[in-house]
């Protein structure tokens, strides 16, 4: 990120801090207290500023006029690039590099470019309210995003704080809560921090029932399951029972297996190829934070099993491509990660994902065929890696007795590129 201005700090050191910063573009968090509550850093930059950028409620804030965003937003990206070298200041939201507009520009321009002078964030706000470490607690935001993305993180005892989109947020929120047996969990809504009209509204997510809430508004979350309630950990395994499917999925054990071969870490990549109902790249998504995935599947009928899976689990972020393999993910970001678990014997499959993969990124397979089977020896015997049999059994009702029924067994093939 770009440098950071203590805008706490005395005049005599923002003066020289100021001599010795060269950027030319300074992004400033601001908040419900508006001009009075900067820094003298931040109260120098906007005044001496040549070029404005901000919402309409952030020049209301600071008393300013300037440029308000257009939308999409891109195009006043494309005016500022335009003004590379002269003084231009972004007004944002508290802490600008926390689900802000911060990094989004850092990545643009380069962090010799940028400065940034944040406030305290609506995370820390409401985590001083609540008493919450803010290092045990999940911030999320949904803002301009699905609400089901709150899903996966509802786990007994997690706390959340969760940036929201408006004052019918935290509604739907309840209502998803309620749906998957967390009625007991406590929602807390805080409106309009920092100004004179900031309050607090708290109910049990059972007892909520649309109380009146500020369009401006951060929730905070305390995760309570209701008895008996199935939790879904984020840990690779899930039931099969939790996702829909025609019959194409690949089961707990081997999922779980084929999870831990692929190695999820955060802010990575997956392909998943021939995806069948989605449950493979569903809990990539679920394992880590900032990740990415593609599914791609050629039967048109499984793609809305494949969404509505990654919505009822909490990832609809999931992008799901439709078409034949070969053609459609040419073009896609390139893969930390790739598994093929359909397709394995269209040629020229595993050898484009393999030529596409990142460095250090893991290529696995699975095949229950024997054809399958012989074209993952063959790239064992080209690329090395391992080559796995898994055989799974489970046991079942016979009579009055028990026996094994096996699952079908499993070849797997995974590599390492160098």
């Amino acid at each position: 990120m770009g440098r950071v201005a203590d805008s706490f700090c005395c005049d005599k050191c923002n003066a020289s801090w100021r001599k010795a910063v060269k950027s030319w573009l300074t992004i400033i968090g601001i908040g419900q207290d508006g001009f009075l509550g900067l820094g003298s850093d931040a109260k120098d930059a906007i005044n001496e500023a040549k070029h404005l950028f901000g919402g309409k409620r952030h020049f209301e804030l600071v008393g300013k006029k300037g440029n308000v965003w257009e939308s999409p937003i891109e195009q006043s990206f494309k005016e500022i690039d335009k003004l590379k070298g002269e003084r231009v200041v972004i007004l944002a939201s508290g802490d600008p590099m926390w689900f802000g507009i911060g990094s989004s520009l850092c990545k643009r321009y380069g962090t010799e470019d940028v400065t940034v002078i944040p406030t305290p964030s609506s995370f820390s706000l409401v985590a001083s309210k609540m008493l919450w470490p803010l290092s045990d607690t999940e911030c999320l935001t949904v803002h301009g995003l699905e609400n089901e993305r709150i899903i996966s993180f509802l786990l007994p005892g997690n706390k959340l704080i969760i940036l929201t989109t408006d004052e019918k947020t935290p509604q739907r929120f309840a209502e998803i809560i309620n749906e998957l047996g967390f009625g007991e969990s406590i929602i807390t809504v805080f409106s309009d921090m920092g100004s004179a009209n900031e309050s607090r509204v708290e109910s049990s997510a059972s007892k909520w029932n649309n109380l009146k809430i500020s369009n401006l508004n951060t929730v905070a979350i305390e995760c309570l399951p209701d008895k008996g309630t199935v939790i879904k950990s984020r840990t690779p395994g899930l039931p099969d029972a939790v996702f829909q499917h025609d019959g194409q999925l690949t089961k707990r054990e081997v999922r779980a297996i084929t999870l831990s071969a692929l190695c999820p870490l955060p802010n990575q990549t997956l392909w998943d190829i021939g995806a069948g109902c989605g449950s493979i790249c569903i809990e990539w998504l679920r394992s880590q934070s900032n990740m990415r995935a593609y599914a791609v599947e050629r039967n048109i009928d499984r793609l809305s099993i494949i969404n509505s899976n990654a919505l009822a689990l909490g990832v609809p972020e999931l992008n799901v491509v439709f078409g034949d393999a070969l053609k459609e993910i040419i073009g896609l970001p390139s893969p930390d990660a790739v598994f093929i678990g359909g397709g394995i014997t269209s040629g020229g499959v595993i050898e484009y994902c393999w030529q596409n993969l990142k460095p250090g990124g893991r290529l696995v397979a699975n095949a229950v065929t024997i054809e399958g089977e012989q074209r993952l020896i063959d790239m064992h015997d080209k690329l090395g890696g391992e080559l796995v049999k898994i055989d799974i059994s489970r046991a079942e009702p016979l009579g009055q007795f028990r026996n094994w029924e096996p699952l079908k067994p499993v070849t797997q093939f995974k590599a390492l590129k160098p």
